[in-house]
């Protein structure tokens, strides 16, 4: 058999309308397939569907960084509140039995908070409250007890309460 232009053309012709209705088919098959997934669920069609989900998709991600952004300014303030308590209990004076006496270190996330002392004697029992800023006196000097308490505050992670 000779080729010419002509059958040339025909042949290349008759394989693109071959190919052109094999698309075609396997496009049909798709969308119906797709349309029987989505069959009783909804009256749109599966590309109204997914424009919707779509939709959603998008506004689900401005909402988490909405929420990221207020975790943030949640755990930026959470750093003032009191995080941190520590106690010591010791015994000062050699009158008396016991480790009656102790000292309440109460820190925010900055190790910023108060001391309380509370010394007891046969005679009575005194208290003395002390400020602290970055884990040391603000105003007047520490006392080991307190210092001991301010660290064991510093190093309190919420499990021996």
């Amino acid at each position: 058999m000779v080729f010419n232009g002509n059958t040339l053309i025909l042949l290349i012709w008759i394989v693109l309308i071959v190919w052109l209705i094999v698309l075609t088919v396997f496009l049909l098959r798709m969308i119906g397939h797709y349309n029987r997934l989505t069959k009783g669920i909804s009256t749109h069609g599966l590309k109204e569907i997914l424009e919707e989900i779509l939709r959603t998709q998008n506004g689900l991600v401005v909402e988490k960084e909405r929420l990221n952004q207020e975790l943030r300014k949640l755990a930026a303030d959470g750093t003032l509140h009191i995080q941190k308590i520590g106690l010591e209990r010791y015994n000062p004076f050699s009158d008396t039995g016991g480790s009656q006496s102790f000292t309440l270190a109460i820190l925010d996330g900055h190790d910023n908070g108060l001391v309380m002392t509370s010394l007891y004697a046969r005679t009575g029992n005194r208290w003395y409250v002390k400020e602290v800023r970055l884990g040391k006196g603000k105003e007047y000097d520490l006392s080991k007890e307190e210092l001991n308490a301010i660290h064991k505050a510093q190093v309190f992670k919420g499990s021996h309460i």
